[in-house]
């Protein structure tokens, strides 16, 4: 038990870091719908594999899935080029790779965010090399403004400005993923952190 001076992890709330919701829960669940009914479209009587880019994707992965009504596998990967910071690195390191072959299969790229577009670029390079019949990607979240790699983009569910965003699986530091919409972290929240 905390004293009154005291305070745990578990008592802060997320929420309160908030300063804004950018996209609230039913407008995500709204788009997703739409996604997963062109991508259900697009790849009608063929197979499709969704890859998961770990850790953000996975609640967007989740509806996703649901929302696309043809047969669908998953396969997991986890990359980083954020370490503990708000900003990307543009070093990319593979944390988990898939569990199976993509050659001669339909690879759809499932992504949360593209910012710099460093990532994707390092992934999409690395995955074409394994023969995919067929590689596309959908995103939830686009930041055009940060760019500086093109990357042709499928599907994307919202073009959003250059603002730190979290909820819906999107963190920082590790939490704030179980927020139901995308928001705008307050400023003052990762401006003190030491990173």
């Amino acid at each position: 038990m905390t004293s009154d001076s005291q305070s745990s992890p578990a008592d802060h709330s997320l929420e309160g870091d908030v300063e804004r919701i950018l996209i609230d829960a039913v407008t995500l669940q709204a788009r997703i719908a739409e996604l997963g009914r062109d991508i259900a479209e697009t790849y009608a009587g063929q197979d499709l594999l969704l890859l998961a880019v770990l850790k953000g994707s996975v609640i967007f992965l989740a509806d996703l899935m649901r929302a696309i009504t043809i047969p669908n596998s998953v396969d997991f990967m986890a990359v980083s080029s954020y370490g503990a910071g708000v900003q990307s690195t543009g070093v990319v390191r593979i944390l988990k790779d898939l569990d199976a072959p993509i050659a001669g299969r339909n690879l759809l790229i499932v992504e949360d965010i593209i910012d710099s577009g460093h990532t994707l670029s390092y992934l999409v390079r690395t995955l074409r090399e394994r023969n995919p019949t067929t590689l596309r990607i959908v995103t939830l979240l686009d930041k055009p403004s940060r760019r500086e790699v093109n990357i042709p983009v499928d599907w994307v569910g919202f073009s959003i400005p250059n603002e730190f965003v979290i909820g819906y699986g999107l963190d920082y530091n590790e939490l704030y993923r179980n927020l139901p919409y995308i928001g705008v972290l307050k400023p003052g929240v990762y401006s003190e952190d030491p990173e």
